[in-house]
C-alpha cells in the first residue's frame, strides 16, 4: 500500500498526495527516505528539499523546517514554510539573495543591528534554499545544471 502524504503550513495545505512510493525528506539527522510500511516516527525537519516519487513521477518542494510524523502509511508534514518547485521564481530568489547579502555586509560592522543581521541571514538562507532546489530539480530532469 503506497503512502499518503499531507504537506501543510500554518497558512495552507500545500499538497495532499496519495500513491506515493517514496518520500525523501531533510530530517534533522540527515536526508531520509520513507517507504510504505515504515515504522511510526516523529522527527524534526531541517531546511531542504522534500521529494515525493510515485509511478515514475517526481514532485519537489522546498521546506524551511518543521515536523514530520509517520503513522501506518500516512505521513503528515507540518512545515514552517513550503513551496512547490513549480512556484519557485528563480529571478526573485536571485534578487532576494543579492539583497540579503548586501544587508549582511552592511550590518556586520554594526553591533547594535543583531536583529537586522539575523533577519538578513534568514532571508539569505531561504533564497539559497530555493535556488539549490531549483538547480537540483533541473539537474534531475535535464541532466544539466542551471545556467
Amino acid at each position: 500500500m503506497p503512502l499518503t502524504v499531507e504537506l501543510v503550513t500554518a497558512e495552507r495545505v500545500v499538497r495532499v498526495e496519495q500513491g506515493v512510493d517514496v518520500l525523501i525528506a531533510p530530517g534533522s539527522e540527515g536526508q531520509m527516505a520513507i517507504l510504505p510500511h515504515h515504522a511510526a516516527l516523529m522527527t524534526t525537519l531541517e531546511p531542504g528539499e522534500l521529494i515525493m516519487r510515485r509511478a515514475g513521477q517526481e514532485d519537489s518542494f522546498t521546506v524551511t523546517g518543521g515536523f514530520l510524523e509517520i503513522r501506518s502509511d500516512r505521513v503528515t508534514i507540518l512545515a514552517d514554510a513550503a513551496e512547490p518547485f513549480e512556484e519557485i521564481d528563480i529571478a526573485r530568489a536571485e534578487e532576494a539573495r543579492r539583497r540579503a547579502e548586501e544587508r549582511i555586509r552592511r550590518y556586520r560592522d554594526q553591533a547594535d543591528r543583531d536583529v537586522d543581521l539575523a533577519r538578513a541571514q534568514a532571508s539569505l538562507q531561504r533564497a539559497l534554499l530555493r535556488l539549490r532546489v531549483a538547480d537540483q530539480r533541473r539537474r534531475r530532469t535535464t541532466g544539466r545544471p542551471q545556467v
